[in-house]
């Protein structure tokens, strides 16, 4: 069976690629960033939007009447509200999260940060999000932008990837090594 993250995250790179040269030529990469990172806390914070994007049972033009409706009400950009627009007519919407994050990682690499991928179990406080990048600056001696996701089955902690490194400090994570060391005594 083909691996099919491989196929997933190179179509997320061109299409990310795409939208970062389009950026770059329209200097506009702060707004078009702003503007997918909203993108992704709707879908983060709507399960039918999840489902409208995760579904191969809408169809293209469903799904391209939704994102046009949502761009406009959620007041996106004209580069980014096009760019979702043929994402969806394409029925490539089901990697626009996987887009996302490359954008993220090609804008980064522009600016010479690194990015990371955060996730927590709750929201951030902006002083909090400081702190971290501070840290990892401390780590890496570079600027790093993160970004945050959340999930609250980690209980409490967070996860942070850097590059191919991954850092966890989750509270399920523990309670798993303890169960298990438990497990070994027992």
């Amino acid at each position: 069976m083909a691996d099919t993250s491989q196929v997933i995250s190179g179509v997320a790179e061109r299409y990310a690629s795409s939208l970062f040269e389009l950026a770059l030529e329209a200097g506009s990469l702060d707004a078009v960033g702003a503007d997918l990172n909203r993108f992704q806390a709707m879908i983060d914070s709507s399960d039918d939007l999840k489902r409208l994007v995760l579904s191969p049972v809408f169809s293209a033009e469903d799904q391209t009447k939704a994102v046009v409706a949502l761009s406009e009400k959620a007041g996106l950009g004209a580069l980014v509200a096009n760019f979702l627009k043929v994402v969806a007519g394409n029925r490539r919407l089901f990697v626009i999260s996987g887009m996302i994050a490359s954008f993220r990682q090609i804008a980064a690499r522009h600016r010479g940060e690194l990015s990371a991928e955060v996730t927590s179990a709750h929201a951030l406080t902006t002083e909090q999000e400081n702190e971290l990048k501070a840290a990892l600056k401390s780590v890496t001696g570079k600027d790093v932008a993160i970004a945050v996701s959340i999930d609250p089955s980690i209980l409490g902690g967070l996860i942070v990837k850097v590059g191919s490194r991954q850092i966890d400090t989750s509270l399920r994570t523990k309670l798993s090594t303890l169960k298990l060391a438990l497990k070994e005594v027992g």
